[in-house]
């Protein structure tokens, strides 16, 4: 993995061109896929969900990441020249710090099953993209997996069990696919204690893998200097290459809510967090996201031993689009979250409400490495 990784985390992408969204570049419309790989984006990032469709097949939305999204992803992506990190959630949606719901097909297993259903689906996944020649350069076995994946039987409570999961996980992908990397990935990139205590009690106890994800977005996670300190401190500790599996920046604070042509009660927690602003040490202006962007890619790559690898940038394309939310009634139910279900994301994209792509592209396009 010697090229430095320049990713997108596209997983809503299918979604919104759906949807009708139009994506341009200095005012021609273009596939934003190709968009993104004109701008030095080299990789992808594709999350893939069990099965994300109530019992009656209704979808969850929020790209409804099924198996036959990642297919048309994936082979997009390859004919373009990105590589690509499959990231495995083992939800039939969002599984992130907050929840990690098994999927409904392995709602009432134990500890024992559930191991045998990681390996066996993981198996099956990376068995079915072979035969398609899809194989990922890099799988991500579960999701900001902090505090543990398909609770309760693998809550942070139950260490053993994480590890068990895990490490059923990558064996799946060390025998059907030894040529990819394993990724273990946290949400808290500027924590380093809590990351410490994770990988401490992981490695004493699970298979051996070859990356350290982490999240950092900086209304939640600290400093660019915490995120620098940490992925120094882990990557030498555990002798580990690092990658910024997840990261964004706003790029203004203007609402967005009357895009998606959502009601008064509908638009609840659709603004874009001024108070989570003033924790961000750079301005959310088309400014600030360059200068942000710049900063952060600089500091993964003076790791030290070279071992700070690139970062994903995420939903870069998720600008606001009627109908295409985090989550939908039927996600809701499934998660039992009252909601609203709209999209938060619009002001951290890598294109502006009416699908321009941002200066921060061209910042990423020319760090060189």
């Amino acid at each position: 993995m010697d090229k430095f990784i320049k990713g997108m985390d596209v997983s809503t992408l299918p979604e919104e061109t759906a949807l009708g969204a139009k994506y341009y570049d200095e005012g021609k419309e273009g596939d934003a896929l190709e968009i993104l790989k004109k701008y030095g984006a080299n990789s992808l990032r594709i999350r893939l969900w069990n099965d994300p469709y109530s019992e009656d097949g209704k979808p969850y939305g929020a790209g409804t990441s099924d198996f036959t999204k990642l297919v048309a992803l994936a082979s997009a992506g390859k004919k373009l020249g990105y590589s690509y990190l499959l990231d495995l959630h083992y939800s039939d949606f969002w599984a992130d710090p907050g929840k990690q719901f098994p999927p409904k097909e392995w709602a009432y297993a134990d500890a024992n099953a559930l191991e045998k259903y990681v390996y066996d689906y993981t198996k099956d996944v990376l068995l079915k993209l072979k035969r398609l020649d899809l194989l990922p350069e890099m799988v991500q076995v579960g999701n900001e997996i902090t505090n543990g994946l398909m609770w309760p039987h693998g809550k942070w409570d139950n260490v053993d069990n994480i590890a068990r999961f895990i490490s059923a996980g990558i064996r799946a992908v060390r025998e059907i696919s030894p040529d990819s990397r394993v990724m273990l990935h946290l949400d808290c990139g500027g924590n380093n204690a809590r990351c410490r205590e994770w990988f401490d009690a992981y490695v004493q106890r699970g298979e051996d893998f070859d990356v350290i994800g982490l999240s950092y977005y900086p209304f939640w996670h600290g400093t660019i200097d915490d995120l620098t300190n940490n992925m120094n401190d882990l990557s030498q500790r555990y002798q580990k290459d690092v990658i910024v599996a997840e990261v964004s920046m706003g790029f203004t604070m203007e609402d967005y809510a009357d895009r998606e042509k959502l009601s008064p009660e509908q638009r609840k927690g659709m603004a874009t967090k001024p108070h989570l602003a003033e924790a961000v040490e750079y301005p959310m202006t088309p400014e600030g996201q360059s200068a942000f962007m710049q900063k952060v890619m600089e500091r993964i790559t003076q790791v030290p031993e070279g071992r700070g690898k690139g970062f994903y940038y995420w939903e870069p394309a998720w600008i606001p689009m009627p109908g295409c939310g985090w989550a939908n009634e039927e996600s809701l139910n499934y998660i039992q979250d009252p909601g609203p279900g709209g999209n938060e994301w619009a002001n951290q994209a890598l294109f502006d409400y009416d699908g321009n792509a941002l200066p921060a592209l061209k910042v990423i396009r020319d760090f060189q490495k």
